[in-house]
């Protein structure tokens, strides 16, 4: 339970801190996953300024089931003439409280992901396409991976560009090196693909679509997210999510495909 506090108190002091900072109107609502940062169409930033948006989401059960989940999310962005920056860092954590055989009551911790990812772009020459580098960290203490950290390299391009509509698509190589729940450690050259569907549903309602796949020669690792995003006012959004995460091998007593739905608050500043 220590560790929902933590985080809980971390994004509220975060949100409260920059409260009655800058409020410019946004464009589309920051949408993305940490496994496949493609962040499309996002508010013009002036050369040298940041973008960053926190959101929070909290679950907690009484009666015949009683527990406590706690889901958040920081995100920045640093553009500069040439590059643009992407920093995430995300966290799920989850405890069920039960009674043992004396009748005492006990928590039990049922789920704890964090994960973090990094990535720099490079502007080309050309509407839409970037050269890029990502690296990204997921503990995951109940997964079929406990530990999973990347890297890859690539291309960048938006395939389609309308006033309602983008989809932009990422292809390249890259390495991973993880550590099974078994405890055996694994390594290997991948090659990463992802891609992000937006659309503009009316002028408060967003729809995003995102989706990577990391090839490896003993395990392909794809992540999903769909969501749809809904401006309060010109900081505030409430965002749906359904994210599904899956690996082909996975050990012994572990399920190939993780999922999660959400509902958060999401403040930009």
């Amino acid at each position: 339970m220590k560790s929902l506090h933590i985080l809980a108190k971390a994004l509220v002091l975060t949100i409260g801190a920059t409260h009655g900072l800058a409020q410019a109107e946004l464009d589309l609502p920051v949408v993305g996953n940490v496994h496949a940062p493609i962040m499309i169409a996002k508010p013009e930033i002036p050369e040298g300024g940041w973008f960053t948006s926190a959101e929070l989401g909290a679950i907690t059960t009484s009666g015949n089931t009683t527990g406590t989940s706690v889901t958040g999310k920081i995100e920045a962005r640093h553009e500069t003439e040439n590059w643009s920056h992407e920093f995430i860092v995300s966290g799920f954590f989850k405890e069920d409280e039960h009674e043992n055989e004396d009748g005492q009551t006990e928590r039990t911790k049922s789920a704890e992901r964090i994960a973090a990812s990094a990535k720099a772009s490079l502007k080309l020459l050309g509407e839409g396409k970037r050269a890029f580098i990502l690296g990204s960290h997921v503990n995951d203490q109940f997964g079929a991976y406990t530990r999973y950290s990347s890297i890859a390299v690539g291309h960048g391009s938006r395939w389609l560009n309308s006033d309602e509509k983008t989809l932009d698509v990422e292809v390249g190589p890259g390495y991973f090196t993880g550590e099974r729940a078994t405890g055996e450690d694994e390594s290997g050259l991948t090659v990463r693909g992802a891609a992000q569907f937006r659309w503009r549903v009316s002028p408060s309602a967003f729809f995003a679509q995102t989706v990577s796949v990391e090839k490896g020669t003993s395990n392909t690792r794809s992540v999903a997210e769909t969501s749809l995003s809904t401006k309060i006012n010109s900081t505030m959004q409430m965002k749906a999510g359904f994210s599904a995460r899956n690996d082909s091998s996975v050990p012994v007593g572990k399920k190939n495909t993780d999922t999660q739905t959400s509902l958060t608050m999401v403040y930009a500043f």
